[in-house]
């Protein structure tokens, strides 16, 4: 049987929207779909006419991942996809019939290759699909990831991966056991300014880290939406804007903490029922002495900034996590690293960790998504008791 929410796992709004420093013009240019060679396709995006995944052309393989979830955020991953070198849309999940439709037409997935909630386990006999891209509400998560390693295909999970760590554990035994990989939809981590801070960090530059500062909010609207829904999201702001501090601090001071400290505050408890965080100020202590203080709310606006300091420097993001043009500056000057779409750059990138077996810069692995999962809920738990958590290495 399907699960009982079915039109909510659509309305997947998420969270905001590019590959190492290193990044070449060209390839910059192919990100968005604008290098020679690329021609206008009846779907409205820029398409290569040598797809080796379909027409037979000489390029390299290509991943073929459904979506599951067809809901803003997986337009998004789709119109990016349409820009993509290496990943293509080559199968849709939905519980919307319309939705099968319209995407099956838009997108080019012909009617074998989409499926529902109750069937998509028969993904397993369909030889078009490499990975499935998991883009619906956090408490779905779980099942659906297993569902699709079973059925065994590799698992791409939007973030945060699940609503607590012993789900995310589940989730990473049962890739495990069914031998594929499972993968988290961690697009900052392809990011070139994101990625020419992290270089300049292991480089030196800015010497030992002292501290970090992120701020993540936004005033959210409907209350009526499934990020409010405590069975859907598994709380509030931490778990749909709060984990971009909390996995920002890591990859920016380049430690994991070792302790949590908590406060949360909430002004409208109609709003933000019981289990559903407003407001979560939170601090983290790392091995080496640093620390963070960062902030996740859905009460204010204009908060995407991040920022840290050490010994010899600083850097700063802002935009930090947005899907436009990220921007910052270091105390070397302005980051002016070029600009695609973070997805294209994502999915690009996993068809390389997937296929190729390529290591990124910094993970997005299941490992890397249950970091973040005991950090939320040592910090859930710091709010509920007043106290200090201690945070295990690994």
């Amino acid at each position: 049987m399907p699960p009982p929410f079915l039109p909510v796992a659509e309305a997947k709004e998420t969270k905001m929207e590019n590959q190492s420093a290193g990044i070449s013009r060209r390839r910059m240019l192919q990100a968005m779909g604008l290098a020679a060679g690329a021609a206008w396709s009846p779907m409205g995006a820029w398409a290569d006419p040598s797809d080796s995944a379909g027409a037979g052309g000489n390029q390299e393989t290509k991943l073929r991942v459904a979506l599951m979830g067809l809901g803003s955020y997986a337009a998004r991953v789709a119109e990016a996809m349409q820009s993509c070198k290496r990943a293509r849309v080559a199968g849709l999940i939905s519980g919307t019939p319309s939705k099968l439709q319209e995407w099956g037409t838009k997108f080019g997935v012909p009617e074998k290759n989409r499926y529902d909630y109750g069937n998509f386990d028969r993904i397993k006999d369909d030889p078009d699909i490499d990975a499935v891209y998991i883009i619906t509400p956090n408490a779905l998560h779980r099942d659906q990831a297993i569902r699709v390693a079973k059925a065994g295909k590799h698992v791409i999970c939007e973030k945060p991966m699940a609503v607590n760590a012993k789900e995310g554990q589940d989730m990473i035994d049962a890739c495990a056991d069914a031998g594929v990989k499972l993968l988290v939809g961690y697009r900052m981590h392809f990011e070139p300014n994101t990625l020419e801070v992290i270089r300049m960090r292991k480089a030196g530059d800015f010497g030992n880290i002292l501290f970090f500062q992120g701020l993540c909010g936004f005033r959210i609207g409907d209350p009526n939406q499934w990020r409010l829904d405590k069975a859907l999201a598994g709380g509030g702001s931490l778990m749909d804007i709060g984990i971009y501090a909390i996995n920002g601090a890591r990859y920016m001071v380049g430690e994991d903490p070792v302790w949590v400290t908590a406060q949360q505050t909430k002004t409208d408890p109609i709003k933000f029922k019981e289990g559903v965080d407003e407001t979560v100020q939170f601090q983290l202590g790392f091995p080496s002495g640093a620390v963070a203080s960062c902030l996740s709310t859905y009460q204010m606006n204009h908060l995407d900034r991040f920022f840290m300091t050490g010994e010899q420097g600083f850097a700063e993001l802002q935009p930090a996590t947005g899907y436009g043009p990220i921007q910052g500056r270091t105390h070397k000057g302005e980051l002016a690293q070029p600009h695609a779409m973070h997805q294209t750059l994502q999915m690009d990138e996993m068809a390389g960790i997937l296929l190729d077996g390529n290591t990124p810069v910094v993970p997005v692995d299941g490992e890397e998504g249950l970091k973040d999962l005991k950090i939320i809920d040592a910090i859930y738990a710091a709010c509920d008791t007043g106290r200090r958590q201690e945070l295990r290495p690994g």
